[in-house]
């Protein structure tokens, strides 16, 4: 044994030391707003420009307006960058006593741009309007995995679907390509646009007033040209190239493009997914596609495996849909969102109607709504509420796997000593080490090389995804966190052997523990994050904390 410790200890070490050999071949997932892996060069370098540009604050000598809802596609696509947003826009519509929809479009609508340039220019809902919703933004990560799709994969997962909850495919062209040439949508809550590229053209000119070459004018403030002609202040296309060719649109394309999926921690065995197949979610919410091998596409999405948990398909809602017409999809079709990246998006569904309480809470409001009258998912949703409590425990920590960052307890998207020791409510690496796991386990997202151990192959892992630098405060060629592991005492939590601290609790550095530390612990009673004398590290300072001031009086190390 004690010569496999040592082996293995080298290894852990090597990952610091050594580790460019091992990170070359990473197995960590992105994180969500990372870049694919496995980019060339060129494409690092065409993401990060693209990226910038995405986060680009438009002006209105630059573009801008003179109606929009945004200024730049970071900000509606911000949880993270490329990720989900809590921001929404406003569709309306009229509906005649004898049905019928009418976009209104004479008079500006469906989508109104809330914002303007001044005053003057103005867009506001029209009196006749008689039915409006709201929609909150989707994220666009990996969209250009999801373009990979091949139409042909999506139309047979549709033909495979039970007749009561097949979807309907909603055959759009792109700005791109003849109008003729129809392809299935995949992006925005209609499936109305199947290419990245015409998204980031229609979102350029509609969410942002930035005209580009394939929509080469700007939107009439409710429909006035009169009032255009005096607000709109650049000449129109205002999207032009840049020094090597390239337009805005072209840009924020690539980015999203050759954005990565988002993790899924475990990424397989969590036996809600068992429920969440047996109740029907996986008929519309399609696991897993292969993208296309079509020698038009970049390699890197060609022939890739992933998960994104729908099937891009327009599926009747019933009375929870929103009323509005876009193309082929009526009133009461909604596109199937997908569910990667679930586990840190707020609000839910269309309009964000579920936004309050946990996330557990919110995923039962939202497959409640899902057996509202008219619904495809009817069957689904009371499947769900007639499972018993503890089957719709693991759906929902299914769920909360899909988005879940690998090592990340505490679910901030980062991997901190705070993941290395853990709080009283998560279990760190540290607590975790050693234990024989299975896929729900809580122990689980620290398992990343799934053998049902966390060992010191998982912590060559998390040194990988660590954000912070190792430390080694006695300097003795082993970082600390791996000195704990192995028996070292870090009684505060704090990822500094005791052994190099000369004094646990002093906490005004008078090399003393005594009565100026207690009344520190005093004035900083309760939610305390990053203080001194939040001594053990929990973000709170209470007993605990007092405990060690007691426990080291008049005494140092």
């Amino acid at each position: 044994m004690k010569i496999q410790t040592t082996i293995v200890i080298a290894t852990a070490l090597g990952t610091v030391l050594f580790g460019s050999s091992i990170l070359l071949s990473s197995p960590l997932q992105p994180r969500p707003g990372k870049r694919l892996g496995g980019l060339s060069e060129e494409l690092i370098q065409r993401f990060q420009v693209g990226k910038t540009a995405f986060s680009q604050e438009l002006t209105v000598e630059g573009g801008l307006g003179p109606i929009f809802n945004k200024t730049s596609c970071g900000n509606c696509h911000n949880n993270p960058v490329g990720g989900p947003g809590s921001q929404a826009v406003t569709r309306f519509g009229f509906i005649g006593k004898k049905g019928g929809f009418d976009p209104l479009a004479e008079i500006g609508g469906s989508l109104l741009q809330a914002e303007a340039i001044s005053e003057d220019c103005a867009e506001v809902v029209p009196p006749e309007a008689n039915v409006t919703t709201l929609r909150v933004t989707n994220g666009v990560l990996a969209y250009g995995l999801v373009e990979a799709i091949s139409d042909e994969d999506l139309l047979a997962n549709r033909d495979l679907q039970p007749i009561a909850q097949r979807g309907e495919a909603h055959m759009v062209s792109n700005f791109e390509d003849p109008e003729d040439n129809l392809h299935v949508g995949r992006f925005g809550w209609k499936a109305q646009v199947a290419s990245v590229l015409t998204f980031s053209a229609d979102a350029a000119q509609n969410e942002m007033g930035l005209s580009n070459r394939f929509l080469p004018f700007d939107n009439a403030p409710n429909g006035n040209e009169d009032l255009l002609a005096n607000c709109d202040t650049v000449a129109d296309p205002e999207d032009g190239p840049d020094a090597e060719g390239y337009h805005f649109i072209d840009r924020v394309t690539d980015f999203q493009r050759l954005l990565a999926p988002p993790p899924q921690t475990p990424k397989f065995g969590v036996q809600g997914e068992i429920v969440f197949n047996d109740i029907g979610c996986a008929v519309c919410h399609t696991p897993s596609f292969i993208t296309s091998n079509d020698p038009e596409i970049e390699p890197v999405l060609r022939n890739v495996a992933i998960r994104p948990y729908s099937d891009f398909l327009l599926h009747d809602m019933g009375v929870a849909g929103d009323g509005i017409v876009q193309g082929q999809g009526n009133g009461q079709e909604l596109k199937t969102p997908p569910l990667w990246g679930i586990a840190y998006r707020n609000p839910l569904w269309h309009d964000g109607r579920f936004s309050d309480g946990t996330f557990e809470s919110r995923i039962h409001d939202a497959i409640a709504e899902h057996g509202v009258f008219g619904s495809q998912a009817i069957k689904s949703a009371e499947a769900f509420a007639n499972s018993t409590s503890e089957e719709q425990a693991m759906l929902v920590r299914f769920l909360s796997s899909l988005g879940q960052v690998e090592f990340d307890s505490d679910g901030d998207r980062d991997v901190e000593l705070d993941d290395f020791h853990g709080y009283s409510d998560t279990i760190g690496f540290r607590g975790c080490f050693g234990e024989t796991v299975l896929p729900d386990d809580p122990c689980a997202i620290h398992d990343v090389n799934q053998d049902l151990l966390v060992d010191l192959e998982d912590f060559d892992i998390f040194l990988m995804a660590f954000d912070d630098e190792p430390a080694d405060c006695d300097n003795n060629g082993t970082i600390d966190m791996l000195d704990i592991l192995l028996g070292s005492e870090d009684a505060d939590n704090n990822g500094i052997l005791d052994s190099c601290e000369s004094c646990t609790g002093d906490i005004d550095g008078d090399n003393n523990v005594g009565i100026s530390d207690l009344l520190a612990i005093i004035d900083a009673w309760g939610i305390c994050s990053d203080c001194a004398a939040d001594i053990n590290s929990d973000g709170i300072v209470n007993v605990n904390d007092l405990l060690y001031i007691v426990g080291n009086w008049n005494t140092c190390s």
